[in-house]
């Protein structure tokens, strides 16, 4: 489970088995209080959550979209 960068008390990250075939680009979320799955391309959006209120997703999808060229640089070498 590679772990892509951490902010606050989330931590970024894919699995290494993203399933056969393999999931389009996508960054996992995960903290004390809940989780979250976030498609990247085409653009950003939420695919599901549970735990994270409102506020939180809004935070978490704005981090997301600050770092979408790291998560895909990331995916790409991981999966390469």
């Amino acid at each position: 489970m590679p772990v892509v960068f951490r902010y606050k008390a989330y931590r970024f990250f894919f699995y290494s088995n993203e399933g056969d075939p393999r999931e389009s680009i996508h960054i996992h979320v995960r903290s004390a209080n809940g989780d979250a799955k976030f498609w990247i391309q085409p653009e950003v959006r939420l695919a599901d959550s549970d735990g994270y209120d409102a506020r939180e997703l809004r935070d978490l999808t704005q981090v997301v979209i600050a770092h979408a060229d790291l998560i895909e640089r990331s995916w790409n070498e991981y999966f390469a």
